[in-house]
């Protein structure tokens, strides 16, 4: 049976509209996923359209963002690029890969995206929402909007915001970010830009990280109530855990902030960054102090850098060598320096990268081929088809653990026949995933292409275990909580918060 718009779920969907981009969209609809699992309802989050380098691979090897991911970890579900179906990954210079359910449509400008993909756009959204319901007969959507409902310039080509609350005739809410500033204005414009159909389903509206004593609020909650004749839900505290960030800017706003650390990381914040949310157990870390590094500096400060994924290695090396970053890192290595590159950060460690297709951002610059940093003997040659998968092996460095994560690249790596490969040896028994090498010095290089490597605890202590070492700190009591079981804390004390501060009964019918 198709899904048209006169089949009504068994369960009315709920919609999360926001006032503007980061008003708190993610986390509520995260919040309201976990609420709804712990009443016994079976929530499956759902984004039309998402614009994110942070990105999950599912178990058919389809791209998705990770804060989807990450809400379906909150239903106490498998992630399904169903619940992503467009999702749109920034190539700078306007111009984005187009992922349609997990799978690369091709590259294009925003302004050919407005005018060739609405329709396949649609029509891939409304695939998916028939995939979902088919499956999952009492299932409630738990949908994202993104960025502001009421673009005007947009609006008429908005994929994922009003169009969909439409078609589902979805419960919705307006979420504001007190923090900002201007939430009046931002509520009564966005309602005052609304047709009186759109308007209609925004069933109330949610304040969200209010500072102090939320008595304080009392009057203009009020006022906000009797000017739009809608319900405020609810005025949600600010809340001090760390989520992962859904695009790179929002990085700059966040501080790792450990009460007592003992290990300083420095992360190279490259300008096509990708897949961040790898760093999220090493925030979790109490022992552990987070710098991002965005421009030439002394790297001794740090117990360890890490060089992360790449949207653009290509552009992103030469970003390294232009800002004298390259040189900082060869210098950190000849000081006993530890360094750990995840994927695009593997590939720039090694000797040379290679684009014959032009896939990794060297067409702007007309560099089909560039020289690595040159601390790992490896050739990196990226080809037309990309690598999605999950990854399941057994690490052999720093010791012997089960590894779970998952790849997204073009690149294939080999040892370089060139360079003297003999103190190079595999991370794991699939020996294509990762490589280490001990530098004469002291410290280590290495580097792998599996994204969630820090998820894994037990690799994970080890890891950190040789930087304590060498400190001549106390090794890491192997006991430590897992960084799954902190991030499913995290998410309670989330949904508690919102349980105590937002009325969510009126949008469960």
């Amino acid at each position: 049976m198709e899904f048209t718009e006169n089949y009504n779920p068994n369960k009315k969907p709920i919609m999360v509209l926001g006032t503007s981009s980061g008003a708190g969209k993610s986390l509520t609809v995260t919040a309201i996923c976990r609420l709804l699992k712990n009443k016994g309802e079976e929530p499956i989050p759902f984004k039309g359209q998402n614009m994110s380098n942070n990105a999950w691979v599912d178990s058919n090897g389809g791209e998705m963002a990770y804060s989807q991911a990450l809400q379906a970890f909150a239903c106490g579900i498998i992630p399904s690029s169903e619940m992503n179906p467009i999702l749109l990954k920034p190539q700078g210079n306007s111009m984005s890969e187009v992922i349609h359910l997990g799978k690369s449509k091709g590259i294009s400008t925003a302004k050919d995206y407005y005018k060739d993909w609405f329709s396949p756009g649609w029509e891939v959204i409304k695939k998916s929402i028939n995939i979902i319901y088919r499956s999952n007969k009492n299932c409630r959507l738990i949908i994202e909007g993104a960025g502001s409902p009421v673009e005007m310039n947009l609006i008429h080509r908005d994929l994922t915001n009003l169009k969909v609350a439409k078609y589902l005739n979805a419960n919705c809410i307006l979420v504001t970010d007190i923090e900002r500033g201007g939430v009046f204005a931002q509520i009564i414009g966005t309602l005052e830009l609304m047709k009186p159909e759109e308007r209609k389903l925004i069933k109330g509206i949610l304040i969200n990280r209010f500072r102090g004593d939320l008595s304080l609020f009392e009057e203009g909650q009020k006022w906000i109530e009797n000017k739009t004749q809608i319900p405020v839900l609810g005025i949600i505290p600010w809340l001090d855990d760390k989520f992962p960030p859904e695009d790179s800017l929002d990085l700059l706003e966040r501080k790792s902030s450990p009460i007592n650390p003992e290990i300083k990381v420095g992360i190279i914040k490259l300008p096509s960054i990708s897949n961040f949310s790898d760093f999220d157990p090493l925030e979790n870390e109490d022992s552990i102090l987070i710098e991002w590094v965005m421009e030439s500096q002394d790297l001794n400060q740090f117990d360890f850098i890490i060089l992360p994924g790449s949207k653009q290695t290509i552009k992103d090396q030469l970003f390294l060598i232009e800002s004298g970053l390259n040189q900082d890192i060869k210098n950190y290595s000849n000081n006993n320096g530890n360094i750990f590159g995840i994927c695009g950060g593997l590939q720039m460690l090694g000797t040379i990268l290679e684009d014959p297709f032009y896939k990794e951002g060297s067409v702007l610059n007309l560099e089909q081929s560039i020289k690595g940093i040159g601390l790992l003997p490896l050739k990196t040659t990226f080809l037309e088809n990309k690598i999605t998968k999950q990854i399941n092996s057994e690490s052999i460095w720093p010791d012997s653990t089960e590894i779970n994560g998952f790849e997204i690249h073009n690149g294939v790596t080999e040892l370089d026949r060139r360079e003297d490969n003999l103190n190079i040896k595999p991370i794991f028994k699939d020996l294509n995933l990762g490589w280490v090498k001990e530098n004469r010095q002291g410290g280590t290089i290495a580097g792998t292409y599996i994204h969630g490597i820090f998820e894994n605890d037990a690799w994970r202590d080890h890891y950190i275990n040789l930087i304590r070492k060498n400190k001549k700190l106390p090794l890491l009591d192997k006991k430590t909580r897992s960084y799954k079981m902190k991030r499913e804390s995290i998410i309670d004390n989330l949904a508690n918060e919102f349980n105590k501060h937002f009325n969510i009964s009126s949008l469960l019918i």
